[in-house]
Parts: C-alpha cells; sequence; structure tokens
C-alpha cells in the first residue's frame, strides 16, 4: 500500500529535491544546508535506503540506510517507498513514512536523488520544488571524481557517459545552479530556498 501525501500538502511543508550528475556537489550542499543556522529547525534531510556498499567515512542512519537486496525489494513491493530506482548494479529509494511525517511537521523535506527518482517523485507530489546542480564542465567533473577516490576508473568512465544523459534533463527543473564555486553555489542555493520558503 502506497502512503498518500494529498492531506499534509495543504501543510507548510514541501519537499526539495536536489540533483545533479555524481561529483557535482549535491551532498556537499545539502550537508551545508543542514549546517546552516539560518535553516535550522526548517529542512531536514530524507535518508535514503541502497543496496551498495558503505564507502569509507559513511555512517549508517547519517548517509544512508545500508540494507539487502531482499530487504529492499520487499520494501519496494510493499509501497514503502516513494521512490525506487536502479543506478548501475545497485538499488536506491526514498522511504516515504518519514518523508510524510516530515511533511505533516511543516518541514521542507531535502532529498539528494538522481533525475528518475526525482521525476517519480515530482509526478506523485507536483508542489515539490526541484534544483539542478550541475558541474561547471565534464573536465572539473572527472576531476572531482578522480580527486574523492570513491570509484575505480571503470566506474568513473560509467558515471561520466551517464552525464549527456542528466544534464539534457536539467531543463525540465525548477532551478539549475552551476556549481563552480562551492561556496557561491550555496549562497545561491540559501537565497533560492529563502524566497520559495517566504511563498509558502
Amino acid at each position: 500500500m502506497e502512503f498518500s501525501f494529498r492531506d499534509d500538502m495543504t501543510k507548510k511543508g514541501r519537499i526539495i529535491i536536489l540533483s545533479g550528475p555524481s561529483g557535482s556537489g549535491k551532498t556537499t550542499l545539502s550537508r551545508l544546508l543542514l549546517k546552516d543556522p539560518a535553516m535550522k529547525g526548517k529542512i531536514v534531510r530524507s535518508v535514503s535506503v541502497t543496496t551498495r556498499t558503505k564507502r569509507p567515512g559513511e555512517k549508517e542512519g547519517r548517509d544512508y540506510y545500508f540494507i539487502s537486496r531482499k530487504c529492499f525489494l520487499y520494501k519496494q513491493k510493499a509501497g514503502h517507498l516513494l521512490e525506487a530506482q536502479k543506478v548501475y548494479k545497485d538499488y536506491y529509494g526514498t522511504p516515504a513514512k518519514p518523508v510524510r511525517e516530515a511533511i505533516a511537521r511543516g518541514a521542507y523535506v531535502l532529498l539528494c536523488i538522481e533525475i528518475k527518482g526525482s521525476a517519480v517523485v515530482k509526478r506523485k507530489i507536483p508542489e515539490s520544488l526541484r534544483i539542478f546542480i550541475q558541474p561547471p564542465s565534464r573536465e572539473a567533473l572527472k576531476k572531482r571524481l578522480l580527486q574523492r577516490g570513491t570509484e575505480n576508473k571503470a566506474e568513473i568512465s560509467k558515471r561520466l557517459q551517464r552525464v549527456a544523459l542528466e544534464l539534457s534533463e536539467a531543463r525540465k527543473y525548477d532551478y539549475v545552479l552551476i556549481n563552480k564555486d562551492l561556496f557561491k553555489c550555496f549562497n545561491t542555493l540559501k537565497a533560492v530556498l529563502v524566497k520559495e520558503m517566504a511563498l509558502s
């Protein structure tokens, strides 16, 4: 059984989606938002579930909930996930219940998800605000992926091949921010959210 969000949309709460290619900086930007004093108490982060292996430095319940493929497929079939996608060989999904409860409290719920998942959420909840984080260039993106050292060369190559598809979807978003300078991009992102919150 899927959760209904219809009644919750009468509240002040809203979903904010950050999407962009791997290495665009969306995860770093989301962390900066959650730490920012002006956003404290207004934004909560949705923690996704995934079947992929935990990377060095990641923490259960902070970065992701790391679950088995069997558990993921059960949650998907049972309607416990707002959106669920397979990215390369792993599955990612957004738990529906915490998002629904946060919206009911009037919170803005921050989702860092890829473009297909973003499209699913937008279709289910049209009021969702979608922001695309775009790297300044393909070369800059490749450099960032190499520097973070979380993927091997074959995985980086796969991610770079996907970039053209991801960038082609950017025009469908409410805002597109180019992340050439992290803190300038963050300040622009924060200004966008302050504006949107004032209009809610």
